[in-house]
């Protein structure tokens, strides 16, 4: 039998970059399926493949090159998507603020470092510096809210970019000085020599980006003289002293006003980066961690426990002492707190720049114990940052009370009905034509999309067919219906395009209900369109006719008021009963009843509704025996990381499925706030597992549950 161990490690170029790519495809579908963080698993891929783990890959040169091109990458997109407007509003507070973020937990970190770890000055400053800095890793869930232009966020990204500058500069000047260096005279020509620096930088790059821009309209050319100016940048900062890091980070500043955040540009930037660059160099850093350490006996643990902690606590005190300063409310305070508190792509960038350095009397300056706590150490601290802020965040809304206005939500009315199966596409166009708003004489959109495979043509033909269908069912009431059929390799995103071309506000499509195609609940595709998209998605499962229906009941969960498409699906349930002359019955808190009845007082006084307490969404399943053949059941549910959102509503599927078999059903999804789910992000990719690996295993446990009994 051939020795296996002998092939390893993989020492052929080809070879590597196969399963590198193989690892950037399968870590996030892993990590998603244990809901960890996507950036800790290429880093625990890393330690995996590497020499310390299972001794897969060597790391070669193409580590060494992609490695750094990932890292000058992380730093030129840090400051690529600051908002400059904010940061100029708000310049005072953001120097306030950012100095404080910056230098206590440098100081707290420095300090204990030397007391409780024993690391020498230099290790203990870079340490520092380390936790000095921060990563807005937990800024997606800012957009969810819609909080983006609240002054805590605008002062915690602001802060973000200054302390993160004084820490490159800080590290910058340890790299320096440990290269050889550090007396008076070579400060000066430091400091001279970083002038020189800015100033030409923020002269010519400039003057050269707004030429070549305006001279030239290529994409690749566009794309090739940015990333030209940001290894120029990082190349002249490494010959005056600086990091390259440094520079990368400074370029992104120079280009920030010169490349939009929602352009092609900058799509092509972030997709190369995210894609390829980016994972690499976090693969590569994990290779370089030894996790037998932890094992070994050594104070691997306690040196994590001290950085958490005490680094944590100096930024938890920074955003509260600028809170009380700025005479700010409590929750602005746990907002800044969260925003600043996370720690990923600036720490590893940091603690690679002082590998391989020592101090005069020969140490180390980053031994194995310090990096392999830094890295754990991210982990803990984006779990608290995503925590405090999600929390932050839903007090804000409150607080605040910014509940939706209903008077921003008609005139773009624009519905969008997906259709694939004859049998119910008569339905669904006559429920959106009870839900439409007859005074705007706007007609309804309907789409038919087809699979791009060999059997494409006659799915086509069979497309046009059931159109031809719909548009003599509309025909009959006097309603226009444009239609398509659209081939896609990818059915979600086929209607996500579609919704983007035809600017619809909403979607009207047909819940799964063929085991056949896919024993899911959601299907093959549903799950993508509502996390793809933050606008109102309804999906409607008819077992009767409408006409037939003589009641509807609606499950309203808490806060829901709170989200911005509240009066979107409240109006078109309203028409829909109205339409049907039916009675309408709505169960949920107090607070969100009020503000439903005080709408359908103003706005349809002749309907007939009716409120039922729901204090809370577990009692959603006892509803189940009052449902009868001819009543239909809507469910308004909410996207994860929302106002309204409760881990109760994780288990819809399985209480729909259990309770409400049989059932006519409607399940909605309001408009929420959101950036364009399409920009791809290797943090946060759009791919969401339905179901994780630990509610997998429970289930298997449940099932099994026997075998433990004998």
């Amino acid at each position: 039998m051939p020795n296996i161990a002998s092939y390893f490690p993989i020492t052929d170029p080809t070879l590597i970059f196969f399963v590198v790519l193989l690892i950037i495809l399968f870590a996030p579908i892993i990590m998603g399926k244990l809901r960890i963080p996507h950036i800790i698993g290429m880093v625990l891929a890393g330690v995996l493949v590497g020499q310390y783990g299972l001794n897969i890959l060597e790391r070669d040169a193409s580590f060494e090159l992609f490695g750094r091109v990932g890292l000058y990458y992380i730093m030129f997109l840090a400051s690529l998507e600051m908002d400059m407007d904010g940061v100029k509003k708000y310049k005072n507070r953001i120097i306030v603020f950012g100095l404080l973020t910056c230098f206590v937990p440098l100081a707290i970190t420095y300090f204990t470092s030397m007391a409780l770890l024993g690391y020498n000055s230099a290790s203990s400053f870079l340490l520092g510096c380390i936790m000095a800095s921060n990563t807005l890793v937990a800024y997606p869930i800012i957009s969810r809210y819609g909080l983006q232009l609240k002054p805590s966020v605008t002062l915690s990204v602001g802060s973000t970019m200054l302390s993160l500058l004084i820490s490159l500069i800080l590290v910058a000047g340890i790299v320096t000085a440990h290269k050889g260096g550090g007396d008076t005279l070579f400060w000066i020509g430091f400091a001279v020599k970083f002038a020189a620096y800015c100033a030409g930088v923020i002269f010519l790059v400039p003057r050269l980006t707004r030429w070549f821009l305006r001279r030239y309209s290529d994409a690749v050319m566009q794309f090739i003289f940015v990333l030209a100016i940001l290894f120029l940048c990082a190349a002249l900062a490494d010959l005056v002293g600086l990091e390259g890091i440094f520079g990368a980070f400074f370029a992104g500043i120079i280009l920030n006003r010169y490349i939009p955040h929602v352009s092609p540009l900058m799509n092509r930037i972030e997709f190369i980066g995210n894609a390829l660059f980016i994972p690499y160099f976090l693969i590569g850093v994990g290779m370089l961690i030894n996790l037998r350490l932890l094992f070994a006996g050594g104070n691997i643990i306690w040196v994590v426990i001290c950085i958490v902690v005490f680094g944590t606590l100096g930024k938890g005190i920074a955003a509260h002492l600028a809170c009380t300063l700025f005479r700010m409310p409590i929750s602005s305070g746990h907002m800044m707190f969260g925003l600043t508190s996370a720690h990923a792509a600036g720490a590893i960038a940091m603690i690679m720049v002082g590998i391989g350095l020592k101090t005069d009397d020969g140490q180390l300056l980053v031994n194995e114990s310090m990096l392999n706590g830094v890295v754990i150490m991210i982990l803990f601290t984006c779990i608290i940052s995503s925590m405090m802020t999600e929390w932050s965040a839903q007090r804000i809304v409150m607080r605040d009370k910014d509940v939706a206005h209903d008077n921003e939500t008609h005139d773009d009315e624009r519905i969008l009905v997906p259709v694939k199966y004859p049998e119910y596409a008569n339905q669904l166009i006559a429920m959106a034509i009870m839900m439409r708003n007859p005074k705007l004489n706007r007609g309804i959109m309907a789409l038919n999309v087809v699979y791009d495979d060999e059997n494409m043509r006659s799915y086509q033909e069979q497309g046009r067919r059931l159109l031809e269908q719909v548009t003599q069912y509309a025909a009959g009431s006097d309603v226009k219906l444009q239609t398509q059929v659209r081939v896609a390799a990818n059915i979600a995103n086929g209607i996500k395009h579609a919704f983007k071309e035809f600017e619809a506000s909403e979607i009207l499509i047909g819940m799964h209900m063929h085991a056949n195609v896919s024993p899911k609940f959601w299907g093959q595709f549903h799950q993508s369109l509502f996390n793809g998209l933050n606008r109102q998605i309804i999906m409607a499962r008819l077992h009767h006719p409408l006409a037939t229906l003589r009641r509807i009941e609606v499950a309203v969960p808490s806060r829901a008021q709170y989200e911005p498409g509240f009066y979107r699906w409240l109006e078109r349930l309203s028409r829909l009963t109205e339409n049907l002359e039916c009675r309408i019955i709505f169960h949920g808190r107090g607070d969100t009843l009020i503000m439903i009845n005080e709408f359908v007082r103003n706005h349809h006084p002749q309907m007939r509704a009716e409120y039922l307490s729901m204090e809370h969404w577990n009692e959603m399943p006892k509803l189940a025996s009052t449902i009868q053949e001819d009543h239909l059941f809507v469910v308004v549910t909410a996207r994860k990381g929302t106002v309204s959102y409760k881990n109760a509503q994780e288990r819809l599927p399985e209480e729909l499925t259990k309770y409400f078999t049989g059932k006519n059903l409607m399940i909605i999804f309001p408009d929420q706030f959101g950036d364009d789910k399409t920009t791809m992000t290797f943090a946060q990719p759009l791919h969401t597992e339905e179901q994780s690996a630990y509610e997998a295993i429970h289930e298997w446990l449940q099932r099994h549950r026997h075998w433990f009994k004998k």
